[in-house]
């Protein structure tokens, strides 16, 4: 059995693969742009001119970036038998999302879906290996 472990954020996703004695991993970078939306008056005068904000086209763009993002990753985990999420924020949710949506044969794999926060490679690697422990013994 293949057991996948990915620890993701908007930066990064590690992608772990789980043997009985030892893991590897993978890191893929996203291209997801840091949006600093600025705006708001543009004098101190109550009532003067304002600046638009165009968040919704920041919002579009960083959707596509995010689908751009998980097509990378989609084929290093096709192969698995059995996945579980992890990572701070809500990009973990989103990924699963996507999965289940778009790629419905490896979304059916995703068995937990987990808050974490930023981890260190060897902290991530232990965590992996501890998930898919636990889970084999509630198996067995």
């Amino acid at each position: 059995m293949k057991h996948i472990g990915i620890w993701i954020d908007k930066e990064k996703a590690h992608i772990i693969s789980v043997k009985e004695d030892s893991e590897d991993m993978t890191t893929v970078l996203s291209e997801i742009e840091n949006f600093r939306i600025h705006g708001g008056s543009g004098t101190r005068l109550k009532g003067g001119p304002q600046d638009v904000v165009q968040d919704s086209k920041y919002l579009e763009r960083e959707k596509h970036q995010f689908k751009a993002y998980f097509k990378k990753i989609v084929p290093l985990i096709k192969d698995a038998d059995r996945i579980v999420i992890y990572g701070p924020a809500e990009t973990g949710e989103k990924f699963n999302k996507e999965l289940t949506t778009h790629y419905k044969d490896v979304g059916e794999k995703v068995k937990d879906v987990l808050k974490a926060d930023s981890m260190t490679d060897n902290q991530t690697k232990a965590l992996m290996r501890s998930y898919f422990k636990k889970d084999q013994q509630r198996i067995h």
